[in-house]
């Protein structure tokens, strides 16, 4: 789901910003003008959650380890009312297929509820499998969440369609235990094995923060990440270079990590001391575990370890310096893991070479988007270097906004 705009920073400013920062009055509005002309009625409310680029720590979540995102100022508007006769109905206006009608009662991960409508089905069969008493909706949805680009487009989705649900039905459920419904809808119905950090970010972020999580108990901490202050833009470079994590790739990954940790007899990789990586990594390949395993290893070990040391920066207020750990971050991802792409890559090395203090691909990989850390006077120079180099390159020509440390799941009526 997406809505396309033409997007380029200028004195500071992007059409994407913009529009995703179209005053909640009037996103209400029309979500709630279009609820009604699907469904006769006006909505019982209307609630948001953003998408969420990551600082650093990827592939780290499903491995127990240590994540930092923040939210996108881009967000799923989600239009609500309950029903009472086990039907849920639900509409996207940036799909074509108009309105899907499901009955709850024969909701299961086969029951051939594919495409963007799985999302939101799956919210609901979490829900009732958790024995939350959800007896059908009305859902119509639209989004700025720009789909495929690694910004958790599908995580706002579900999130912000468990919000709706647990206040409609007097569910009461906190933003976390919001994010582990979401996590279970994506993993066990859709059929996407991911970690709990895109639900968490778009449940839990704030405002002004990057959110430093535990995903192993998901203990959690609002890091102050005041760029403007510090004359500092984060830029998000989206490739146009599409993934799709059901592929079969990201489960290889998640497959690969977990043998090691078995091999090494760890319960999750995040139990790797990071001081005695070197010795696992002899260890792994004595034992004659494959050479995808040992690199698998040595980039999560060492991404937990950037995260850890991303945050004494944020706390010791030296955010320029994480440039160098966001760049480290890139190199691990491409050479170890090898989920990077040639537009992700050339949107980090022109980025830098423009003069960014720090680039790095960020979510799933294989297409999607990088995030740039630029000081903001260098804002111009380096869009237009990225745009140079990849129209050089015969590229699709990037998408570049800024990402301004936003709101997790709200309310909007």
């Amino acid at each position: 789901m997406e809505l396309h705009t033409e997007e380029r920073v200028t004195n500071g400013e992007t059409a994407a910003t913009a529009a995703a920062a179209t005053p909640a009055t009037a996103a209400v509005q029309t979500a709630a003008e279009e609820f009604g002309r699907l469904y006769g009625a006006e909505p019982e409310g209307v609630w948001a959650a953003p998408g969420r680029v990551n600082l650093i720590g990827e592939y780290t979540d499903f491995n127990d380890g240590f994540v930092m995102p923040l939210a996108l100022p881009h967000t799923t508007v989600a239009a609500v009312s309950r029903r009472t006769d086990g039907v849920l109905r639900v509409h996207s206006a940036d799909a074509p297929d108009g309105v899907v009608r499901l009955d709850i009662a024969g909701l299961t991960p086969s029951s051939g509820s594919g495409g963007w409508a799985a999302y939101p089905a799956g919210v609901v069969w979490a829900l009732r499998e958790a024995g939350h008493a959800v007896t059908g909706a009305d859902i119509h949805v639209t989004s700025t969440v720009p789909t495929g680009a690694g910004l958790s487009s599908s995580a706002a989705l579900e999130v912000a369609t468990a919000k709706a649900l647990s206040d409609l039905f007097g569910l009461g459920l906190p933003e976390a235990e919001l994010a582990v419904i979401a996590q279970r809808a994506e993993n066990d119905f859709v059929g996407v094995p991911c970690g709990i950090m895109d639900q968490m970010a778009s449940a839990c972020c704030q405002e002004g923060h990057a959110l430093y999580l535990d995903a192993r108990d998901l203990t959690q901490r609002q890091v102050p990440f005041d760029l403007v202050s510090r004359g500092l833009r984060l830029l998000v470079v989206d490739t146009q270079v599409k993934h799709a994590l059901g592929d079969g790739a990201y489960a290889e990954r998640r497959a690969g990590c977990e043998a090691g940790a078995r091999a090494l007899g760890l319960r999750a990789l995040r139990d790797q001391p990071y001081e005695q990586l070197p010795d696992a990594l002899a260890r792994l390949e004595a034992a004659g575990q494959p050479e995808n395993v040992v690199r698998y290893v040595r980039h999560v070990v060492s991404d937990d370890a950037r995260v850890e040391r991303a945050i004494a920066l944020l706390d010791a207020g030296d955010i320029r310096a994480t440039g160098r750990i966001l760049l480290d971050g890139h190199v691990s991802l491409r050479d170890d893991l090898r989920v990077s792409c040639p537009e992700l890559d050339l949107a980090v090395s022109s980025a830098v070479a423009a003069g960014a203090l720090g680039a790095r691909m960020t979510g799933g990989g294989f297409g999607g988007s990088a995030v740039v850390l630029i000081e903001e006077a260098d804002a111009t120079q380096v869009t237009k270097a990225v745009e140079a180099a990849f129209a050089e390159a015969s590229f699709t020509a990037p998408r570049i906004f800024e990402a301004t440390p936003s709101q997790g799941v709200h309310r909007l009526r």
